[in-house]
């Protein structure tokens, strides 16, 4: 009767077992889609903060398209040009499409940097550490870019335009044509008239201007400042080791290395954010070709000063940016801890009861 009862054991696991199988799958399914949740709410928040920082950076390099016979401003000058002209509101333009987007790529690119990168390790142990991070931090801000890239061109636009009363007088100023097909676009009165407009005069071709330079900025962007997160973690997890009694929480932790990751990686691709800025403002002004003639224009007309304009408020908006960023992944990710090692204190607790019950069988 033992052996009977010991091999039907072996053939039909009990259901305590199958429960737990079932709860740990469901727990690894929840797992990745909490990050996915937790870097859309992130990316959202770093963008709704630092907005105003993006709008002075957006301004100061497309200045040259909107008035290229006069001087190029200064950070200072240029604040206060948008101040006097729209007052707290001007800064504010364009933050609707920018949360939107930020939601978006925050999603995917947190949402697969964790399973991509155990995919790469467990597959391509050749590209572990570095090349994994890197790999991964590219493969989620390039899926995102699909709605990350219409938003950005609907933000930078409104962002260039300030209040419609600043841009009717640049407009009268400047005796610019505001007509479809003409050389400069029309106000946009908020986020989905800006879409429809540009697509009925431009198509998806508008929307998308600049795509192609946009991932040209951000592949690297999104590669190196996975890179340079995980080689501070690093760094900081040996000095928790040596020095475990200066150890911090690790929201704070995310807070301070994911300011520096991001600020570096920033001002590394600041030349590269500067043509995109410029393909996506120019609208129906076909001032650049290309990626390759806008970056031959800018050498040959500004030198090697004109691909770091805007840099300082470029790193100024990652720096702060991706902070709140990462600390906001980090909290969510201790808050929610908790929750998931109960839930593996239940498996635990299953699993004990299974080696229980299948040792009384074998005892029967």
């Amino acid at each position: 009767m033992a052996t009977k009862s010991s091999d039907s054991s072996h053939k039909q696991s009990p259901p305590s077992f199958r429960k737990s199988v079932e709860i740990k799958a469901t727990h690894d399914q929840f797992f990745v889609w909490r990050e996915f949740l937790w870097g859309g709410i992130a990316g959202a928040f770093g963008e709704g903060m630092m907005h105003p920082v993006d709008t002075l950076k957006t301004r100061l390099q497309s200045q040259i398209i909107m008035n290229a016979t006069q001087r190029q401003k200064s950070i200072l000058q240029m604040l206060r040009t948008v101040w006097v002209g729209d007052g707290l509101k001007g800064f504010y333009r364009g933050i609707a499409p920018g949360v939107t987007g930020s939601l978006a790529t925050g999603a995917t690119y947190f949402g697969f940097i964790e399973s991509t990168k155990k995919w790469i390790e467990e597959s391509h142990p050749s590209l572990a550490g570095h090349w994994a991070h890197f790999i991964a931090g590219a493969v989620g801000d390039t899926l995102g870019s699909f709605i990350y890239v219409p938003c950005e061109v609907i933000k930078q636009r409104m962002q260039i335009q300030g209040t419609s009363s600043s841009w009717s007088s640049y407009i009268s100023r400047n005796s610019v044509p505001v007509q479809p097909r003409g050389d400069m676009y029309g106000y946009y009165t908020g986020m989905f008239q800006a879409g429809c407009s540009i697509w009925k005069e431009q198509g998806p071709k508008g929307l998308y201007a600049g795509y192609w330079s946009t991932l040209a900025r951000d592949v690297p962007f999104a590669g190196l400042m996975v890179v340079f997160y995980e080689g501070l973690k690093d760094l900081t997890d040996q000095g928790k080791k040596k020095f475990p009694q200066y150890g911090v929480n690790s929201s704070i932790e995310g807070l301070v290395l994911g300011g520096l990751a991001g600020g570096l990686s920033a001002y590394l691709t600041t030349p590269l954010d500067v043509v995109k800025t410029r393909l996506q403002v120019q609208g129906s002004t076909i001032k650049y070709k290309g990626w390759l003639d806008a970056v031959g224009q800018i050498w040959r007309k500004e030198g090697p000063q004109g691909f770091f304009r805007g840099s300082v408020p470029r790193v100024m908006w990652y720096l702060p940016a991706s902070a709140l960023t990462f600390m906001a992944v980090e909290f969510l990710r201790d808050n929610f801890r908790e929750k998931s090692n109960n839930n593996n204190n239940v498996v635990s607790n299953l699993s004990i009861e299974r080696k229980t019950s299948s040792t009384s069988v074998h005892e029967g």
